[in-house]
């Protein structure tokens, strides 16, 4: 998983939280409250969803656009069982979370495939 992760409120201007996936060349933010806990992603796809509805509003928060119905994670979850679930579901972002200490990271796309490179099948006995 890629911990930390970059977080913003709800109340957030829609276009910040743009700003911040374009510098930190992420493809999602992760919606948390005061205390960290999970209120929803924002992911590209949104984005892209966005601009094809052409629904764009100018003084939009990370509220209007987020997805607030987030599949979710724990850290001690089998890597092949997260890799099932984003093929399953289409996804390319779970967040993780912990009960106490509220979201501690997130697996994407990129992080299966860093681990698959790394990976190495055993041989034949």
């Amino acid at each position: 998983m890629s911990s930390p992760v970059e977080t913003v409120s709800t109340d957030t201007p829609v276009h910040v939280a743009a700003e911040t996936m374009i510098d930190d060349g992420i493809g999602s933010v992760i919606v948390t409250d005061d205390e960290d806990q999970l209120e929803g992603i924002l992911t590209a796809t949104d984005f892209v969803r966005v601009a094809a509805e052409q629904r764009w509003a100018p003084d939009a928060t990370v509220e209007t656009y987020m997805t607030d119905d987030v599949v979710t994670t724990t850290a001690n979850e089998p890597v092949r069982d997260i890799a099932d679930l984003m093929l399953e579901k289409g996804f390319h972002h779970v967040p993780v979370v912990d009960e106490s200490e509220g979201v501690v990271g997130i697996v994407t796309t990129t992080d299966i495939t860093a681990y698959m490179s790394h990976v190495q099948t055993p041989s034949p006995s």
